[in-house]
């Protein structure tokens, strides 16, 4: 779908150069002389690779609309997990590479989202937030509340992240796949 440079937005994929590509940054600028443009920062769906382009405010851009399905996280064979569809049932395998670190908060039957593009998977998305058990933590000392600093601890799947100091091993707490950062305490 063709669109106008002014109107992409950050998150967008766009096909430039025969190749898709994630909007991870986007600046619009209006200098005294001369015409106005967008500079973005472009990242690669397949490789990662970053690019920085300057486009025209009046330019077409080929926007891509990506088709997404719920699915639901089945096993891991080797460096392929699979899902089940959640519209058909048919299982969807994905390679590990696509999943990225995404794959340590994976947990049998999590509802997540996959992205295709003309029957590629290009990338899934987890839930904000879900739920692990710490196995290893410092002990707890005593009169430390919930705004003093971090300690680290290792959760679920053997994934180390930071906690607060009143948590102990063995409790459960809300996380944020994405980047595996502590929310709260889970509510029992």
């Amino acid at each position: 779908m063709k669109t106008n440079a002014n109107s992409i937005k950050v998150g967008n994929v766009v096909n430039h150069n025969q190749e898709l590509w994630t909007v991870v940054k986007l600046n619009h600028v209006k200098p005294g002389k001369g015409g106005a443009f967008v500079q973005t920062e472009l990242k690669n769906i397949k490789d990662n690779r970053k690019l920085n382009e300057r486009f025209r405010s009046s330019e077409n851009i080929e926007r891509v609309i990506l088709e997404e399905k719920k699915a639901s996280f089945l096993y891991k064979n080797g460096s392929s997990y699979f899902f089940m569809d959640s519209g058909n049932f048919d299982q969807i395998e994905i390679n590990e590479e696509i999943i990225g670190d995404q794959k340590n908060f994976l947990i049998d039957a999590m509802e997540v989202v996959i992205n295709e593009y003309e029957n590629q998977v290009l990338s899934i998305y987890l839930p904000d937030t879900c739920e692990v058990e710490v196995l290893e933590a410092d002990a707890v000392i005593k009169g430390q509340t919930v705004s003093s600093s971090f300690k680290p601890a290792i959760v679920t799947n053997n994934v180390r992240i930071m906690v607060p100091g009143h948590i102990e091993v063995g409790s459960k707490i809300v996380i944020r796949p994405e980047d595996g950062t502590y929310v709260e305490k889970a509510k029992t």
